[in-house]
């Protein structure tokens, strides 16, 4: 998940492939911040910044985390992220275990079985393809979950450019972008971004359920525990050797702890859909991460490409928004 997304809970949800947070779906609300509708440019910055500071950490995360994939593997990082981040979250939140009924239980289990999904397809994608292109496949997931709720006419228009710029990711050569793109890593980020929509309605309704971040923290300790099995297969003892064990909390925080927290106080003043739109600026974050951080660098028609997504995107929010608007 890319990812970070806006966290279930009583406050506005918190982002891939990936966080605690994972970025809402384009067009479907992340959570209303009080008073925050009207206000001029000028008192929308500070929120605006916190959005564009979190991308920037969970991105920048991501990175970190292809970076100490030789030691541990893609299972082995993912097992680190998620426990760290969970061992945090559980620390800060101390959510109460009783009084929930089945019903429940049941959507934080499946809340969690996402989040492990979510985060262990994705970054299987970028352990093969580029951060910039398998955030651009991810985001797909998503947009379709906000093409389909929708129901706009015009949003085929938005799917159809973001198709558009997928076509032209895969159409062309290129061993530096997605021309000689991993088939198997195409399918990892694909499955990540389905994993993300899934994860945007699990997490909607575990936040009804739950108080605060509660839901969430519950939800990234069972994601923990699906994922350690792995983890240790694949890394084994690497997993506790202390450079290693660093790294990995490293990655948790900023792709997890850190952007969850400056997302959920940018929504406390930030309307939803320009929440939003700011995450629909993931694909063109994870580029620069790995250009700055991987040496991975895009061709000018990738990153058409991913304007093209970014601008599907975008268009998505604006007219779900204009439909959420009284006449």
């Amino acid at each position: 998940m890319t990812a970070s997304t806006p966290a279930a809970g009583s406050a506005p949800a918190p982002s891939s492939a990936p966080s605690p947070a994972a970025p809402p779906a384009p067009g479907t609300s992340a959570g209303s911040a009080p008073g925050s509708a009207g206000r001029g440019p000028g008192t929308r910055f500070g929120p605006v910044a916190l959005v564009v500071s979190a991308g920037i950490s969970v991105q920048f995360g991501a990175a970190l985390a292809v970076m100490i994939m030789p030691r541990a593997g893609a299972a082995g990082v993912v097992t680190l992220r998620l426990a760290a981040a969970a061992l945090v979250l559980l620390l800060l939140c101390r959510p109460r275990l009783r009084g929930y009924s089945r019903s429940d239980w049941g959507t934080v289990l499946a809340f969690g079985v996402t989040m492990a999904g979510m985060n262990g397809l994705f970054y299987q994608a970028v352990d093969r393809i580029p951060l910039g292109p398998a955030v651009t496949l991810e985001v797909l997931g998503p947009l379709a979950l906000s093409v389909l709720v929708s129901r706009r006419l015009v949003n085929l228009l938005w799917a159809g450019l973001a198709l558009a710029g997928v076509a032209l990711l895969s159409g062309h050569g290129g061993g530096g972008g997605f021309g000689g793109l991993d088939p198997a890593g195409a399918a990892f980020a694909l499955g990540a971004g389905a994993m993300w929509a899934a994860y945007i309605v699990f997490s909607a309704r575990t936040g009804r359920r739950f108080p605060q971040a509660d839901g969430l923290a519950l939800a990234m300790a069972v994601a923990a525990v699906i994922s350690f099995p792995l983890g240790v297969v694949e890394a084994g003892s690497a997993l506790v050797v202390p450079s290693t064990l660093a790294l990995g909390v490293g990655v948790a925080l900023l792709s997890s702890v850190l952007p969850y927290t400056l997302e959920l106080l940018a929504l406390r003043r930030l309307p939803a859909p320009t929440f939003a739109i700011l995450m629909s600026l993931e694909p063109a974050i994870a580029a620069t991460a790995g250009f700055l951080v991987l040496n991975q660098a895009l061709s000018p028609l990738d990153a058409l490409a991913i304007a093209l997504v970014i601008a599907a995107s975008m268009g998505a929010v604006r007219s779900q928004s204009r439909k959420r608007q009284p006449a």
